[in-house]
């Protein structure tokens, strides 16, 4: 089973349930290659340049018996134009789960995590656009291009069907983890385990932190790296982006049979 798309709550959630294990299979492949001698900035990248694994990084894949499920999550797949076949010709039945927020909400999130960490980078306006006087996006800077999601998905298609893909609302997993997690669960044919009282919302953070009820330590919340605070950004180079975006998303909402109501959230804020 392989994760797409960006949020570690619901994969904190699964790990509540027997009988899933949970592995960062890129780390994997980097741990290998290291010590077969390759040089450490190459394995980062390694996943997607020889997936599916090489003989000597599926020795260092986690084993599966009869009653497990095997969960592998990164963000990059779905946006990865090799990533479908080569997933495909590993494994035709797999399931595959799909995280997608608003898209000008994730450009946003995706520019203040680079900012972060790189505070040097010009401001989110002038990176938005080729030439903001005509109101051209540039839709090839990577925070504009990952939410054109109807794009990506049409790649997916061409191997995968709609049935062996989940598509998870990154705003209700927020707002109701207990109810998307409900759809994991039945997508992935397991047991209802994970339910409302595995959540509490941290006002701090503006996430719901996870914890199990039989415990009594400290519940396990998102890291000091999520929920940081946006810059404030142009509300012109908000509503160029919606327009942007709409007809994508439109596209979308018609390839999953789902609508996410992308549009009625903006209206309203």
């Amino acid at each position: 089973r392989i994760r797409l798309g960006t949020r570690r709550l619901w994969v904190r959630c699964l790990a509540l349930l027997s009988g899933v294990r949970i592995q960062r299979c890129h780390e994997l492949w980097c741990r290998s290659q290291t010590q077969l001698g390759s040089r450490l900035h190459a394995c980062w990248r390694g996943m997607m340049a020889l997936f599916p694994f090489p003989p000597s990084s599926r020795n260092v894949m986690p084993k599966t018996v009869e009653g497990q499920l095997t969960m592998e999550k990164t963000p990059s797949y779905f946006v990865t134009n090799e990533a479908p076949k080569r997933i495909h010709s590993m494994a035709k039945d797999i399931k595959l789960i799909v995280v997608v927020r608003n898209p000008v909400t994730r450009a946003i999130s995706d520019y203040t995590q680079t900012l972060s960490k790189k505070p040097e980078i010009p401001t989110f306006e002038v990176l938005a656009f080729k030439n903001r006087t005509l109101g051209l996006i540039d839709a090839s800077w990577s925070a504009i291009r990952i939410g054109i999601y109807a794009l990506h998905l049409e790649n997916w298609l061409q191997y995968f069907p709609l049935s062996q893909i989940l598509f998870v609302s990154g705003e209700r997993l927020i707002v109701d983890p207990a109810g998307e997690m409900a759809k994991v669960q039945d997508f992935l044919g397991l047991k209802r385990v994970v339910t409302e009282k595995h959540f509490y919302f941290n006002k701090t953070k503006g996430f719901p932190c996870l914890k199990k009820p039989e415990d009594s330590g400290a519940p396990r919340c998102l890291g000091k790296s999520k929920g940081r605070t946006h810059p404030r950004i142009d509300p012109d180079v908000i509503h160029r982006l919606r327009k942007f975006y709409k007809p994508f998303n439109m596209m979308f909402y018609q390839m999953t049979g789902q609508d996410f109501q992308w549009e009625q959230e903006e209206s309203d804020k």
